[in-house]
């Protein structure tokens, strides 16, 4: 029972479909905006407690700051106010009054406030007042927040105007020492992408006219989606003194010397679970994968008989009872026993939507033949998407099998990403001859008819125009160089830089 529309017909249609019937997300009556329900909220909290760990284990520290900030705190930073002068929404009056029955704005403010597009800016003035001396330092904090940003193509998960996220920041006494927080935090990206989301990723640094307005160098983490387009995964970026000049955050140094600090900010949002979507859901609706699966297991009770209701649920919890002490990733299996009073088919067309990663039906039948029905999401439409096991064989076996799931859906990815990196285009026509195609959904890992290019650039400043033109980006410049000497894709020109050619989301 397929989606209203699959990959192939309609991919933009298909992700939308994905989202609505897996119950994940809608849009809100507030322009722009999105409503993330339950299932896609849970599998937000899964990326962020996961995430949270490895900030804390890092020596990071949770915090908290406004969401409302002084433009004066923009206008000191000309670059960065430049970046995002198109997406601030500005906060100009500080009440409502009530004039000829209708509500107007009233008691404009002394100076407007800018709602957070990211917090730069106000966690900046916090450093230069707690930073003194090198002994200050350095200072490693992060918050979970929701930040705006006035998107004019909403779209659900991948850009709306309130979105979630978590932004690292941190200050240094050197140069060095911020770049290698910077490079640390991009392989904890490249970690949770990988290994938590089951989603592959490139690692590289951005060309110039991509980084973050106001940073020296910007580092991404860049996914391929199913359609071959490009995802910017997570960011993060080596910010120099640039925001330690403009908020004034010095130290007296070793030397007693005063001095600027070097900072840091990187930061993942609400988008990964938009790349989570267009990894790995197929025509049937989304897949989960296990480590970020609000429940790993549903248990759906099948009563035909009302009779057997006592004798069927009590199997089932002796079932539960066992399945809670078994710890696949080193963690407490997540049950949900679904006892709505719906009927079992329509109950498990919805938790198939939903990616549910292993769905067990349980009858009387089974019951008392200590059986049960096992369906993996992730093996429908095949032969094996349903099995019947005795209960101490699932139970015995369910740890590597939700371990295993997790492997098959990181390969799976993997397979399409490195299928679907060119490296046999060297001239620029054979480039854009291969540009002027349509994407479309790469079936099964193969190869499809657009995704990315890894070809020579030589940094020429035109070719950022002739890529408006194409409608295509440099996602990034990876840091496995290869050295060799070649032809720009774009100008022609010698070069022997290396970058990946996209179009992207």
């Amino acid at each position: 029972m397929t989606l209203k529309k699959t990959r192939k017909e309609n991919y933009p249609e298909w992700y939308q479909c994905v989202v609505s019937e897996a119950d994940m997300a809608e849009n809100s009556s507030s322009p722009g905006c999105m409503v993330i329900k339950p299932w896609g909220y849970g599998l937000w909290e899964r990326i962020r407690d996961v995430f949270d760990e490895k900030i804390k284990s890092t020596d990071h520290e949770n915090c908290y700051f406004p969401m409302f900030i002084p433009l004066s705190f923009f206008q000191k930073e000309a670059e960065h106010v430049d970046g995002f002068a198109k997406e601030m929404a500005v906060v100009t009056h500080s009440r409502l009054s009530m004039k000829d029955g209708k509500l107007v704005p009233d008691s404009k403010l002394e100076e407007p406030l800018i709602v957070r597009p990211t917090s730069e800016a106000i966690i900046a003035d916090s450093f230069s007042k707690w930073i003194k001396s090198y002994r200050d330092l350095p200072v490693l904090v992060n918050q979970w927040a929701n930040v705006v940003r006035w998107e004019m193509r909403p779209r659900l998960f991948l850009r709306t105007r309130e979105f979630l996220w978590q932004e690292g920041h941190t200050a240094h006494a050197s140069a060095g020492e911020a770049e290698e927080e910077t490079k640390r935090m991009l392989e904890a990206y490249r970690e949770l992408c990988e290994d938590t989301l089951a989603m592959p990723v490139l690692v590289g640094r951005k060309p110039e006219h991509e980084k973050f307005p106001g940073a020296v160098d910007t580092y991404c983490v860049e996914a391929m989606m199913q359609d071959g387009k490009a995802l910017q995964a997570g960011t993060s970026h080596f910010l120099g003194q640039n925001f330690a000049k403009s908020a004034n955050i010095t130290f007296i140094n070793k030397q007693n010397q005063p001095e600027y600090a070097y900072t840091t900010s990187w930061g993942v949002s609400t988008r990964l679970i938009g790349g989570v979507i267009m990894t790995h859901a197929d025509d049937e609706g989304m897949v989960v994968p296990p480590k970020i699966a609000p429940y790993q297991i549903v248990i759906i009770p099948v009563v035909k008989n009302p009779a057997d209701e006592d004798a069927v649920m009590a199997y089932i919890d002796g079932i539960r009872k066992e399945l809670s002490a078994q710890t696949p990733f080193g963690e407490k299996i997540r049950i949900k026993l679904d006892k709505r009073n719906k009927a079992s088919v329509d109950k498990f067309w919805e938790w198939t939507r939903k990616g549910a990663p292993i769905i067990l039906e349980i009858g009387k039948r089974d019951a008392d033949a200590n059986n049960l029905m096992v369906k993996e999401r992730l093996k429908f439409g095949t032969d094996e998407a349903k099995q019947i096991l005795s209960k101490d064989e699932f139970v015995a076996s369910v740890a590597a099998r939700l371990e295993q799931i997790q492997k098959q859906m990181f390969q799976k990815a993997k397979d399409r990403l490195f299928a679907n990196i060119r490296t046999d285009i060297v001239t620029p026509e054979a480039f854009k001859a291969y540009f002027e195609q349509s994407n479309e959904w790469i079936e099964d890992g193969l190869q499809g008819k657009v995704a990315f290019v890894r070809g020579k650039w030589s940094g020429d400043p035109q070719s950022e125009e002739l890529l408006k033109a194409m409608k295509i980006t440099i996602r990034c410049i990876p840091f496995d160089q290869s050295g060799t000497q070649g032809v720009c894709l774009l100008t022609g020109k010698p070069a022997t830089m290396d970058v990946i050619y996209a179009r992207s989301y």
